[in-house]
């Protein structure tokens, strides 16, 4: 038999039947949306890098261990070295980069560290001429293309 408690049931919204249907609802009013590609995030750098390997030999402050290596990537404001015992973000490093005959030397200070990867290194101030022969080294190769590939 039939009741009237039974008819009232009939008219009552069940939660589980409105949350999903609330949530196809705004699925699809998402689907229906213009679809922008995301945008990668705006560079930062004042100066454009260069994938360029140099011989760079690194020393952290109080240490008479030279690490010598590669730069896989250069700029006036800093590069990036491979290798594999990372030093400590803030460790303050003093490199020597190998352009021709010149050798410049710059104080700078670890801002990256990728562990087993590499470090970035940010240069702070150079000794002598270091600065101009630097600029004038990046000046004569183009700038490496950081934008995605699509």
């Amino acid at each position: 038999m039939f009741s009237r408690r039974d008819a009232d049931k009939k008219d009552e919204v069940s939660p589980v039947w409105f949350a999903q249907s609330a949530r196809s609802d705004a699925m699809s009013s998402l689907d229906k949306q213009p679809v922008s590609p995301a945008m990668p995030p705006p560079d930062r750098r004042r100066y454009p890098r260069h994938g360029v390997q140099l011989q760079i030999e690194l020393r952290q402050e109080d240490s008479d261990v030279p690490l010598r290596l590669e730069t896989s990537d250069l700029s006036r404001g800093g590069c990036y070295v491979q290798l594999m015992m990372t030093l400590p973000l803030a460790t303050p490093v003093t490199a020597t980069l190998w352009l021709g005959d010149s050798a410049v030397r710059i104080r700078g200070r670890v801002v990256t560290r990728h562990p087993q990867f590499g470090n970035g290194i940010m240069f702070l101030d150079f000794e002598g001429d270091g600065e101009q022969i630097l600029t004038r080294y990046l000046n004569s190769i183009p700038a490496k293309d950081w934008s995605p590939k699509g």
